[in-house]
């Protein structure tokens, strides 16, 4: 995945001061999810053990320049995401998918919440075969299980990994920033059993 920053001026993570985009540890993976506003979905993240650095930004669009003006606009197609650098060793992919489908509504299509757009949809961008394939695993999982609860289908769209668009640096660990901030993410009460360990 190639990582573009024209936004982000401070390529440190405000907590870790870790470098976001890159200088990573051997043996680091990544993954890239949206659920939503990526400023939630960072926090959740950032807190896992086996979590080496976050960011956020607009992934799965068709305009080289995006910023939150033209994503949130409609005009780009990206969505807001959010991507995780962990260590396979201290936490899963099935780990951080279960963290994903239970953290945000995945049937609400291009909506969570009261955000509503496309930006806002549920998506998953896999690295690796792996990855796709532990992904479509978790959808049939929490589609059973969002059923059984009685939610309607889940619309998580699963893409191989493109150009990550780093989001402006405010967005960047933004309730850490903010801690009386805008975030409309929790657990949704849905739980299912994963794999206990899927490696990409």
């Amino acid at each position: 995945m190639k990582i573009e920053n024209q936004l982000c001026d401070n390529q440190d993570h405000f907590i870790s001061g870790r470098n976001m985009f890159g200088d990573y540890p051997e043996g680091m993976e990544q993954a890239v999810f949206g659920m939503g506003c990526f400023w939630g979905v960072e926090r959740i993240f950032w807190q896992l053990p086996g979590v080496y650095a976050t960011s956020v930004g607009y992934a799965g669009g068709t305009d080289d320049a995006p910023t939150y003006k033209s994503v949130c606009g409609g005009r780009t197609g990206h969505a807001e995401v959010v991507h995780v650098v962990y260590d396979p060793a201290v936490i899963s992919y099935a780990d951080l998918l279960k963290v994903m489908f239970e953290n945000h509504n995945p049937t609400q299509g291009d909506r969570q919440g009261n955000d509503r757009g496309s930006q806002y949809r549920s998506v998953i961008f896999t690295f690796d075969d792996g990855q796709r394939m532990a992904a479509e695993e978790a959808v049939t999982r929490y589609g059973a299980a969002y059923h059984d609860k009685g939610f309607g289908a889940i619309t998580t769209q699963i893409l191989p990994a493109q150009t990550y668009y780093a989001a402006e640096d405010y967005h960047q660990q933004y309730l850490q920033k903010n801690p009386a901030g805008y975030c409309n993410h929790g657990p949704t009460g849905v739980v299912c059993p994963m794999p206990t360990r899927v490696t990409a």
